[in-house]
């Protein structure tokens, strides 16, 4: 490994390795645009044709077609190392331009904080994306007789099964049954991603043979463009399921090689059709933990795994919030088995009644560092004792604005109070789902949120309640 110094640094331009990293990306959707042309043309070829040549054509074009999603995911993989590059690149540029600020515009001396900072940053990048792209020679190889995880592993033994596979057996793994891979927590986020990927053409197309709404359909094509986006920070798909109304859990930056890792759970009427304006919200946050810590990687995900209540008549009910928690609980645990390096901070953060999941699954062991609660309807709880997270690490809000703090007692009290206006009297200390998180009596850390906020506008740029968020990300007071 070379050692990176200031003068190389200074010279470095990140824009350069984000723009290798996207031209991989484009060869990957050039080669999956190939790859879709392989079914309707070996179906015309067996109507018009049959015999042992007819036989040996199909089989020479099924290797063709192998080759093809090999060459994808290679391009995909070298896409994800270099997107990592340019982004810890990006922040050692960050911490390089301050320290030279300080020093006036001169070199800065070695043992300025933000300088020795960089050049870590800078060299434990340059370190990690050498040693994955010399893994990229190798070929596939199909797994031994080794036994798989069953859906009674834990996260850890999922783990603990990939990581006696050779390079050669998961790249195997991933092209030939991407489907056994995109599911399991555990196994690292970069190669969930990478079978999630191969699979979304054929989940596109489950939908049109189900027909499917066109809300669903344009939800979906709108996740797929934010995957093949050429702004903002690498997405990695975690999770995809079409069925219903559509659950999907999406990362920006690898969460396995960030230092801070946020998991956003979404409230009523999260679905696939509206799954965009979630991915706007965690994305914010990351980009503000970056901005506002850039000495370590920040990954946010959306973590829409639950079937979200889609009407006012359901999100009376604490079932779903419930079924979810199950599956947040081993999200999290899965987290945590893939990471790689020193363990993340993990904060999670609920809204709305998304707050509900997040307060059941931290009755129980959630593998969280920091638990948020926003505009939150009760968490199930009544105290930030009934938590297992510790009391100092419990932070909720909840704008003035917010008409969510006014349901209280009954389904039809809340109605009222949500149209159109509170009442007088202000905000209820009983909640539907238990005692108002953002009262400080509940016992969490309190944290404003700007006045006109209402239910949505939490994420709004510039405002108090996004920078709050973004410190308790990095691990801070908001």
């Amino acid at each position: 490994m070379s050692v990176v110094t200031y003068h190389r640094l200074r010279a470095t331009d990140p824009a350069r390795w984000s723009a290798a990293a996207l031209a991989w990306r484009r060869w990957a959707a050039l080669t999956g645009a190939l790859c879709g042309e392989f079914g309707p043309l070996v179906d015309r070829l067996r109507a018009a044709w049959s015999g042992a040549a007819a036989d040996a054509a199909v089989t020479r074009l099924g290797t063709l077609r192998r080759r093809l999603v090999l060459f994808r995911l290679l391009c995909w993989r070298a896409d994800q190392v270099l997107s990592e590059l340019s982004a810890a690149l990006s922040r050692a540029r960050v911490l390089l331009d301050r320290a030279r600020a300080a020093a006036g515009g001169a070199e800065p001396a070695l043992d300025r904080p933000d300088l020795a900072g960089a050049l870590r940053v800078a060299e434990s990048a340059d370190a990690s994306a050498t040693a994955r792209l010399a893994e990229l020679a190798a070929l596939p190889v199909a797994p031994g007789e080794r036994r798989r995880p069953d859906c009674t592993a834990t996260p850890a033994q999922v783990r603990q099964w990939w990581d006696g596979l050779s390079p050669a057996e998961r790249m195997w793994l991933l092209g030939n049954e991407p489907g056994t891979v995109a599911g399991l927590d555990g196994v690292p986020v970069a190669d969930r991603d990478l079978a999630n990927r191969l699979l979304l053409a054929d989940r596109r197309d489950q939908l049109l043979r189900t027909g499917a709404d066109a809300g669903k359909l344009r939800g979906l094509d709108r996740l797929a463009g934010r995957l093949e986006s050429e702004g903002g920070p690498r997405a990695y798909l975690l999770g995809l399921d079409v069925g219903n109304d559509g659950t999907a859990v999406v990362a920006f930056g690898d969460p396995d090689r960030a230092a801070n890792v946020l998991t956003h759970v979404p409230g009523m009427t999260s679905d696939l059709a509206g799954l965009d304006h979630e991915l706007v919200r965690a994305e914010r946050v990351a980009a503000r933990a970056t901005e506002l810590g850039p000495a370590t990687a920040t990954s946010a995900v959306v973590w829409l795994g639950y079937d979200a209540p889609d009407f006012l008549q359901e999100a009376w009910s604490a079932r779903q919030a419930e079924e979810g928690a199950v599956g947040l609980r081993r999200f999290q645990e899965g987290l945590r088995a893939s990471h790689d390096g020193p363990a993340a901070t993990q904060t999670v953060l609920g809204h709305s009644y998304g707050s509900l999941v997040v307060g059941k699954a931290a009755t129980g062991a959630l593998d969280a560092d920091r638990v948020v609660f926003v505009g939150s309807p009760g968490v199930g709880a009544d105290s930030v004792r009934e938590l297992t997270v510790p009391a100092d690490r419990v932070f909720a809000s909840t704008s003035i604005s917010d008409p969510i703090q006014y349901t209280a007692v009954s389904p039809g009290t809340a109605v009222r109070h949500l149209l159109p206006a509170p009442p007088p009297t202000g905000p209820a200390d009983e909640l539907w789902f238990g005692h108002n998180p953002g009262d400080e009596r509940f016992g969490a850390r309190v944290f404003s949120s700007q006045w006109d906020a209402g239910h949505l506008g939490y994420w709004d740029r510039g405002k108090p309640a996004l920078d709050a968020l973004a410190r308790i990300t990095l691990g801070g007071a908001p």
